[in-house]
């Protein structure tokens, strides 16, 4: 068994150990806001999309039945998607949902482009932005016409509107 006088130097380490837990460690927290600021998203809108067809089909390797897509550069890739006919007429119509808008611009103007089964066998390969409106502005400028990557420029309004760059 211990002795009275081995067991007090302890007693004393226990008391030091307990004031100095009681007193607390000095705090590390600064001051600041709680949450972290909210991230600024774009706004989402919808856009029409309209393409006018040429009259008729220069494609000879292929029949020229397949539906017209449509692709910007705000989507992932693949996430084309195929417009509707307009019966009776070479017009095609679809609506992109989600686009985030971009105009006043902030960064680059979207890049924009269909792919028409009529131009399968010409110089595009079938993509085109020509005879091309986005929200119902027709594309004006158009980036390497008549080469396979063919696309237009485009901003979107807070309107869905589409601004030529």
């Amino acid at each position: 068994m211990a002795s009275l006088d081995s067991m007090r130097p302890r007693r004393w380490l226990v008391a030091l150990a307990s004031i100095g837990l009681g007193l607390g460690c000095p705090s590390l927290h600064i001051p600041g806001p709680e949450d972290p600021p909210p991230v600024d998203t774009p706004r989402l809108v919808s856009v029409t999309i309209e393409y006018r067809q040429p009259n008729g089909c220069v494609t000879t390797s292929r029949p020229c039945d397949a539906p017209v897509e449509f692709f910007g550069s705000w989507m992932r890739d693949g996430g084309g998607f195929r417009l509707d006919p307009d019966p009776g007429s070479h017009v095609w119509r679809g609506v992109a949902l989600a686009v985030p808008v971009n105009f006043p611009p902030r960064d680059s103007p979207y890049e924009v482009r269909i792919f028409d089964p009529f131009l399968r066998d010409t110089t595009t390969g079938g993509y085109t932005a020509q005879r091309l409106k986005i929200g119902n502005e027709a594309i004006a400028r158009i980036e390497t016409p008549g080469g396979h990557d063919e696309h237009g420029l485009i901003y979107i309004d807070d309107n869905g509107l589409g601004r030529t760059p």
